[in-house]
């Protein structure tokens, strides 16, 4: 079917759940004849299960939901929750290169594939044969995050775990956000996180983004931090004493399984809040990055205030807020969500502003996206991230895999 597509010089856009929110499937049809969406929602299989190397084969459209429940039926569990979990699909998973909510336990999604196989214009490619390589460099990781400009992604094999026999999540009131992110640096480097670790700074906190239990005897003020635990019974109860011990060390408050529970429990709803914002005359929208913990609380500054600055430049002040959510022995994201007044234009407003917001990501180091990956949004930066001598490179294995140019034409490469 590439072939074919590709003999009458016409696009194709892989289409697994439609969440993109960087323009992932908003191609540039430039000189092409025309473009096609190869939706691939009826390719949703749990293929197999090899228990003894706990590995699941899956195709690209199994949605986040049906896996877990085919693999629970194994007994196992990929625990990969990013927000957009109801709908995103295991190809759209790996062509991102996303991170799910318990990121601090299960990985990212990219630590997870252990094989991948992909259709071209060139022919099929598959990849991932042992569980560990040294023939040349690894392959897979231009597969994964090459957003359906190289290939289509038809299959995808994931190292699974056991269903856990515990899980618990609860919350936390620290006194700031610099001395909380210091205590979650503290932890990542003495490998003690739990399975969800999330902060949420003062203002995110303040507005009610972030969940705390009503009427906590914690006070007002301050940062709330989510701690989940998942696995044996075992390590549950061991890690989670272990990291409450460390947290009341340093001042925290406990505030007690209801706040986690109150988490988990609205854990997916905030992408459905913009509805209900539109709707009284409100815009939201979000951003992310990452940066190592030296720079990380300048980077949280520095985001922070060209959002307000660019919002008030455009006479329509906002409410910037953030938290962190992934976190790593050097270093951890941030993600931040804009709420301000709606304007005629607010897509090409809000473009304006992320675009200052890009440019101190930029200048500080930092990745332009770390799980949203790069779509049309993004693709301005990319060449500040990875070099001139990085986009060549991607170039060449576009050239390679797809020469005429018809796989998501417009998407990451500058």
């Amino acid at each position: 079917m590439l072939r074919v597509c590709a003999a009458h010089r016409v696009a194709v856009v892989p289409f697994g759940g439609g969440t993109s929110v960087v323009g992932g499937l908003a191609p540039v049809r430039g000189g092409l004849a025309g473009v096609i969406a190869l939706d691939v929602a009826r390719m949703n299989l749990l293929l197999g299960v090899d228990a003894e190397s706990q590995i699941a084969t899956c195709e690209p459209g199994l949605r986040g939901p049906a896996l877990e429940a085919a693999l629970a039926i194994h007994g196992f569990t990929l625990g990969h929750l990013p927000q957009s979990w109801e709908y995103a699909t295991v190809g759209g998973f790996a062509a991102t290169r996303s991170s799910g909510q318990a990121s601090a336990g299960y990985g990212r999604f990219d630590s997870v594939v252990v094989g991948v196989r992909i259709a071209t214009p060139a022919g099929s490619w598959e990849l991932g044969h042992a569980p560990a390589s040294a023939a040349g460099p690894d392959l897979r990781q231009l597969v994964l995050g090459s957003e359906g400009a190289f290939g289509v992604i038809t299959q995808v094999r994931l190292r699974v775990r056991p269903v856990p026999e515990k899980k618990i999540h609860e919350g936390w009131r620290l006194a700031d956000f610099t001395g909380a992110t210091a205590l979650l640096r503290a932890m990542a480097q003495r490998d003690l996180l739990p399975t969800v670790m999330r902060l949420s700074d003062e203002v995110e906190t303040a507005a009610g983004l972030a969940t705390a239990r009503p009427g906590s005897d914690a006070g007002t003020g301050g940062c709330l931090l989510i701690t989940g635990y998942e696995g044996r019974a075992g390590w549950v109860d061991a890690r989670r004493a272990e990291v409450a011990g460390l947290l009341r060390a340093a001042g925290a408050v406990a505030l007690g399984e209801d706040a986690g529970a109150q988490w988990a429990h609205g854990r997916f709803d905030g992408p459905y809040l913009r509805d209900a914002l539109l709707d009284v005359g409100m815009f939201a929208e979000t951003l992310e990055t990452a940066g190592f913990w030296s720079a990380l609380s300048g980077l949280h500054t520095g985001v922070r205030d060209a959002l307000t600055a660019a919002l008030a430049a455009e006479g329509t002040p906002g409410l910037v807020m953030g938290h962190i959510s992934h976190v790593y022995p050097t270093g951890a994201s941030l993600y931040f969500t804009v709420v301000c007044g709606q304007v005629d234009d607010s897509v090409a407003r809000w473009r304006r502003v992320k675009a200052a917001a890009s440019r101190v990501i930029t200048e500080a180091g930092a990745t332009i996206t770390h799980h949203h990956a790069v779509g049309t949004d993004h693709r301005p930066w990319l060449a500040a991230e990875i070099g001139d001598i990085g986009v060549a490179v991607l170039r060449a294995v576009k050239n390679t895999l797809d020469p005429v140019g018809i796989l998501n034409p417009g998407v990451l490469l500058p």
